[in-house]
């Protein structure tokens, strides 16, 4: 094909007063797909490479950020520590981690990857490098899998494939044939695609009654960025139509509208919101195209269409992989279902059973992990089980079985059980290609009790909570009611129950309507005893929780009056540090005062936090990624010295590690705690 001249950019032709309106709009003619001649022609048809190379210099200088951060290189010690139990989650069994001293290397070859594309330096050494180590990264924690890590790994192998390196690189400096040399049509055809194909599949997936209904991301609405909305409707408007409405708008429309020119810059605007990186994408030019394609031609057109054709298809490829289906479809990560599904998990218990001795015995839930996706995916629930059978074998439980009780709800359903617990997990049958035997259908005749469920919330006092509860016939779930939970009550919304006192070894039956107070301090076990699955409810009050509140409330009350000077009373000592503000220092044992200070810190921060200047808070932003930047630096130069040089003395490999771990002398307790609760908190009840 045509290569501009080295050192100059070739300006795109003028459209032509006669051009077409798809030429305008699409840059080709109909005719250009009118034959497989004439689409190879069309796809190599020589562009300019300017924004390509703009984009594989972003690319590549976010991957550099990213990975000591999203990817991990930050914390790599405490994820693949050597002889650490843990229980890991592959993509293929087969996978294991190397050695945490080689890991640090993995990450070191993925970041030189990275620069070298950001830089166009050696551009396809580069991408292999970068592509290799991250795609091993990536399949090594099925747990850490989301959308936009997989995109990164596809947008990776797209740029090591394309000629991305004829503009603004170091190879282009290398070498004049390649500086400003144009480039095949496919390569953005890929790039334009892929975008495409994420937005617009994203969109198809939130055609989803959930979605529409506003069930999926309904607390996102608390979030403050929602604010300026929620002061002209309510939340529960803002959800349904900002949240939801706006994000399937977004989604379906996106890929069109960063496709045509007159709509690329307000589309740029709405969609940089949530990506960044897609800016550079979709500018082209048009010199002539080649009359003659060659063999290399032909076999980059099949590549370009097969690669499209298979990530349309791919979010859709669930009828075979038939395993990985929960109550949603396949693993997170590769089918753009972007937050169309949030979950809320109640009770999860663990049973093991000794296969020789009989003994039975509960794991605290998760244990030897440091992922909760686990809960929500049969494949991972197959390894975990696997895990822990060999696990348990070091301390004296031999063939274990293992069962599991996870109630889930998803987009706001009732909690139920999401997998069988009469199944041990260890001899369960699995394949990746046949449906998953054990897992419970999602109760989704259900579904139209959730419009009840806000109303019958309305009904509660504040202090008052309520679980809403469904299962299957012929189960049943045991609880514990705490001490703490006063006026403790199970009441049925359908079908027909029997409730179990332990203690008392009485049955109690139950049906809609009925209501029935249970015994603090005891088990119980509710039995679904109709031929349909049940639904109930609990109604419970906290009443530690309630004093907690009135004890602080009288605190804020108390701190008020001495502040403005209007307590008359005598006070201990000991309180007035800490009704002053400056008890910090002070040893607090008392779990209330102990809990009103920690408030105090937080409002405090919190405080500071508003009000600080803009330099402030670019400052503390810098400080917070100098520390991170500088602990992956370390603890990787202490990684790679290991590898050439050997351990050290533990000593002094402790005093290298406890210098990485050094963190900001100003950060205070408060900050290094302190989450974002204007987001909802998916606290469970875990008295329940």
């Amino acid at each position: 094909g045509h290569r501009g001249t080295p050192g100059k950019t070739t300006a795109p032709p003028e459209s032509a007063p006669g051009e077409s309106r798809m030429k305008r709009l699409f840059g080709f003619e109909k005719e250009d797909l009118s034959s497989w001649h004439r689409l190879v022609c069309l796809l190599n048809r020589p562009t300019d490479s300017a924004s390509l190379g703009m984009f594989r210099f972003l690319f590549g200088l976010l991957m550099v950020v990213d990975i000591p951060q999203e990817r991990g290189l930050s914390y790599l010690d405490y994820k693949y520590l050597d002889g650490a139990e843990v229980c890991r989650f592959p993509l293929f069994n087969f996978l294991k981690p190397l050695p945490m001293d080689w890991m640090y290397l993995v990450y070191v070859i993925m970041l030189t990857g990275a620069l070298g594309i950001m830089l166009g330096c050696f551009h396809r050494l580069s991408g292999l490098l970068f592509i290799s180590t991250y795609w091993y990264v990536f399949f090594l924690d099925k747990t850490a899998w989301n959308n936009h890590s997989y995109l990164y790994g596809l947008i990776g192998v797209q740029l090591t494939l394309m000629d991305a390196n004829r503009y603004w690189s170091i190879d282009g400096l290398r070498n004049p044939k390649k500086r400003n040399a144009h480039v095949p049509l496919w390569n953005y055809t890929l790039l334009r695609g892929q975008i495409f194909i994420v937005y617009f599949i994203a969109g198809i997936k939130k055609l989803d009654s959930d979605w529409i209904g506003g069930y999926s991301m309904g607390y996102l609405a608390n979030h403050w960025l929602f604010n300026p909305f929620k002061m002209v409707m309510s939340e529960e408007m803002t959800s349904l139509l900002v949240v939801h409405g706006g994000g399937l708008i977004l989604d379906l429309t996106a890929g069109y509208l960063l496709f045509f020119d007159a709509t690329r810059p307000t589309a740029i605007v709405f969609v940089s919101y949530f990506h960044c990186m897609n800016s550079q994408l979709f500018s082209i030019a048009s010199p002539t195209m080649p009359t003659k394609p060659s063999r290399r031609h032909r076999l980059a057109a099949v590549f370009a269409l097969l690669y499209l054709a298979e990530q349309f298809f791919l979010p859709y490829s669930h009828f075979i992989t038939k395993g990985y289906n929960n109550w949603t479809n396949g693993l997170y990560g590769y089918s753009w279902d972007m937050m169309v599904h949030s979950r809320s998990h109640q009770h999860v218990k663990i049973t093991y059973r000794d296969g020789k001795t009989g003994e039975v015995g509960y794991l605290n839930p998760g244990v030897f992990t440091q992922s909760r996706r686990w809960k929500d995916h049969g494949d991972m629930l197959k390894q975990y089980a696997t895990c822990l059978n060999e696990r348990l074998e070091h301390y004296n439980i031999s063939q274990a079985e293992i069962y599991f009780d996870i109630w889930v709800s998803i987009n706001e359903r009732f909690q139920q059980r999401i997998f069988d617990p009469r199944v041990d997990i260890v001899k369960a049958d699995w394949s990746p290609f046949r449906p998953n035997p054990w897992l419970m259908p999602l109760l989704v005749d259900l579904s139209p009790w959730r419009t009840k469920f806000l109303d019958i919330e309305n009904t509660l006092d504040n202090q008052t909570e309520v679980v809403f509860i469904a299962d299957f016939p012929g189960l049943h779930l045991e609880n514990f009611v705490s001490e703490d939970l006063g006026n403790t009550s199970v009441q049925v919304l359908q079908g027909e129950l029997q409730v179990e006192v332990m203690e008392e070894k009485k049955n109690y039956s139950m049906r809609p309507g009925d209501k029935m107070q249970l015994p603090a301090g005891q088990y119980h076990r509710v039995h679904t005893v109709s031929s349909e699955p049940s639904c109930y409810m609990y109604i419970y009050v906290n009443t530690t929780e309630a004093v907690l509140l009135q004890n602080l409330t009288r605190l804020y009350e108390l701190q008020e009056r001495v502040r403005n000077g209007t307590e008359t009373e005598p006070l201990p000592p000991e309180l007035l540090p800490i009704l002053n503000g400056t008890g910090e220092e002070v040893n607090v044992t008392d779990p209330v005062l102990r809990t009103f200070l920690r408030q105090q810190q937080r409002r405090e921060e919190m405080q500071r936090r508003r009000n600080a200047t803009v330099t402030e808070k670019v400052t503390r932003f810098a400080q917070k990624k100098y520390y991170l930047l500088r602990r992956s630096f370390l603890m990787t130069s202490i990684a790679l010295r290991n590898l050439v040089l050997g351990l050290p003395p533990v000593e002094q490999l402790a005093q290298e590690v406890a210098y990485a771990n050094m963190k900001d002398p100003g950060r205070t307790e408060a900050t290094e705690t302190r989450q974002d609760e204007n987001v909802k908190d998916e606290v469970g009840h875990g008295e329940l």
